[in-house]
C-alpha cells in the first residue's frame, strides 16, 4: 500500500516558492484557487490561519505542493477537483459588500446569490454604495488574470455627481491624475448631461471609462476636481456588459462565448466545453439581501417550494338587477355585427319580406299637384290612366272623351257639329 504523501515532510520546503517550479503537483494556493476557494492571497490568509489542510495535515506556510491523489481540506470541508471554468454576470444593487465574509456583519454578495451555484469570488469588486455589472467566477487564476491592468480591459461607468465641471478639465484625465499621493492612469470622462438642483448646484451625469481598478478610483478622481459622486453603475467589463439584468439578477454566460473570449486566459484544461450553461435561466431575489432566506433565490417561471400556490378565486357573477315598480328597464343593447337568431345552429336567417305594392301606388298619386303644360303622348293602345284622365275632364271647355272613341290625329282641327250620325 503506498504511503500518502505528506506534505510537511519535506525538509527542502522551508517557505521557499523557488524550489516549488518543477517536479508533479501544483502549488496549494494555486489549486485552491483554480478550484474557486479563493483568491491566491486569500488563500495565504487562510494558511495563515490554519484553515487549510492536506491529508488531515494543517498546513502552516503556502509553499506546498498538492499531489494527485491528496484529501486537501478547508475548514475540515473536502475540496472538490476543480471543474471547468464558469463566468456569470451579477447586477450588483447597493448595500451588498463583495466578499464571502464581513466583520461587522453586513448583508453580502455570496450570501444573495442562489445555493445551487458552486463557490464563486468576485472579479475586482464594488465597494458598498456602488451598482451595476459585477462579474463572478469559480476560477481564481481567471479572476486574477482579469483584474490585472495588463489585460487592458476597459471598465465602464455611469456617475452621477454634484457639483460643476467642464468639459476641457475632464479632458486633462486622459494624462492621469495623481490624488493624495497615488497616481491613476488614463482616464476617459465625457459629460453626458446636467442638471439644476433645487436649492442651487447642478446634478452632472458622466460616462467615464478606464483600465484599472483601484479602489474608490471613480470617486477620488472626481472628488478631486470639485465633485461628489452620489450614484455609480457599473455599465460594462471589457466585453461582458450590464444589459438587460435587473439589480440582484444573476445570468451564466455560455461556454462557447467563454471559448471565443477567454482564448489565452484560460488553459485548454479548464476550457468549458458544449454550448449551454449549466444554471439556464436568469435569477432573481425571492427576498431582500441580508433577511433570513436572503439567498433563496428562483428562476423565472419555477415555483417556490416553502411558499403554497396562491389560487386566484374567480369573480362571482353579479345578480340580475331588481327593479321597483314604475322604473323603466333599460334597453338591451344589440350589436350591429352580432348574428342573427338561429345562424349559430346553422339555419339560415329568412330573407326580410317587402310590403306587398297597392293598387293606387301602381298609378299616380292623385294628391299630387297636378303637371303644368301638355300631358305627355300616351303610347298606342295603352289606356289613359284614371289620372290622367281627370285631369282632361278638369279642364274648362272640354268634354271628356267616351271610352273607345277615335282619337284626333295631331294638326287635324276637330270636325263641327259633332259626330255624323
Amino acid at each position: 500500500m503506498t504511503k500518502p504523501h505528506d506534505p510537511l515532510y519535506e525538509p527542502h520546503l522551508d517557505g521557499q516558492d523557488g524550489e516549488l517550479d518543477g517536479g508533479p503537483g501544483e502549488r496549494v494556493a494555486k489549486a485552491l484557487a483554480r478550484a474557486g476557494v479563493a483568491s491566491r492571497r486569500e488563500v495565504e490568509r487562510l494558511i495563515e490561519a490554519g484553515r487549510v489542510a492536506i491529508n488531515g495535515k494543517v498546513l502552516t506556510t503556502p509553499a506546498v505542493k498538492v499531489q494527485p491523489g491528496d484529501f486537501l481540506t478547508v475548514d475540515g470541508q473536502l475540496v472538490a477537483e476543480r471543474e471547468p471554468t464558469r463566468i456569470f454576470r451579477y447586477h450588483k444593487p447597493t448595500g451588498l459588500m463583495t466578499t464571502h465574509n464581513d466583520p461587522k456583519g453586513r448583508p453580502t454578495v455570496f450570501g444573495s446569490l442562489p445555493k445551487d451555484l458552486p463557490r464563486l469570488i468576485s472579479v475586482g469588486r464594488l465597494d458598498l454604495n456602488s451598482e451595476g455589472l459585477l462579474l463572478l467566477t469559480n476560477d481564481g487564476e481567471l479572476s486574477r488574470a482579469l483584474e490585472t491592468p495588463s489585460n487592458a480591459w476597459v471598465r465602464r461607468y455611469r456617475a452621477r455627481a454634484f457639483g460643476d465641471t467642464t468639459q476641457a478639465k475632464l479632458d486633462k484625465l486622459k494624462d492621469g491624475i495623481t490624488v493624495e499621493g497615488v497616481t491613476y492612469g488614463a482616464i476617459e470622462a465625457k459629460i453626458d448631461k446636467a442638471h439644476d438642483k433645487a436649492g442651487g448646484g447642478k446634478n452632472i451625469w458622466l460616462t467615464v471609462s478606464l483600465s484599472e481598478g483601484k479602489n474608490r478610483e471613480v470617486r477620488k478622481v472626481l472628488e478631486a476636481l470639485g465633485l461628489k459622486v452620489n450614484r455609480l453603475i457599473r455599465m460594462s467589463y471589457g466585453p461582458f456588459a450590464l444589459g438587460p439584468l435587473e439589480a440582484g439578477q444573476i445570468e451564466e454566460v455560455g461556454p462557447r462565448v467563454i471559448r471565443e473570449l477567454m482564448e489565452g486566459i484560460v488553459s485548454e484544461e479548464n476550457m468549458p466545453t458544449g454550448d449551454r450553461p449549466k444554471f439556464g435561466g436568469i435569477a432573481a431575489a425571492v427576498k431582500a439581501p441580508g433577511t433570513p432566506g436572503g439567498g433563496d433565490l428562483q428562476r423565472r417561471g419555477a415555483p417556490r417550494a416553502d411558499r403554497a400556490a396562491v389560487v386566484i378565486d374567480a369573480p362571482e357573477k353579479s345578480e340580475k338587477p331588481v327593479y321597483k315598480a314604475g322604473w323603466a328597464k333599460p334597453k338591451k343593447k344589440v350589436s350591429p355585427h352580432a348574428p342573427a337568431k338561429g345562424a349559430s345552429k346553422g339555419i339560415a336567417a329568412p330573407k326580410a319580406k317587402r310590403a306587398p305594392k297597392s293598387i293606387e301606388s301602381k298609378f299616380i298619386d292623385i294628391g299630387k299637384p297636378a303637371m303644368r303644360g301638355k300631358p305627355a303622348a300616351a303610347r298606342p293602345g295603352a289606356k289613359p290612366t284614371d289620372g290622367a284622365a281627370r285631369r282632361v275632364s278638369e279642364k274648362p271647355g272640354r268634354a271628356a272623351p267616351r271610352p273607345g272613341a277615335a282619337k284626333p290625329s295631331r294638326g287635324s282641327a276637330p270636325p263641327r257639329g259633332g259626330p255624323k250620325r
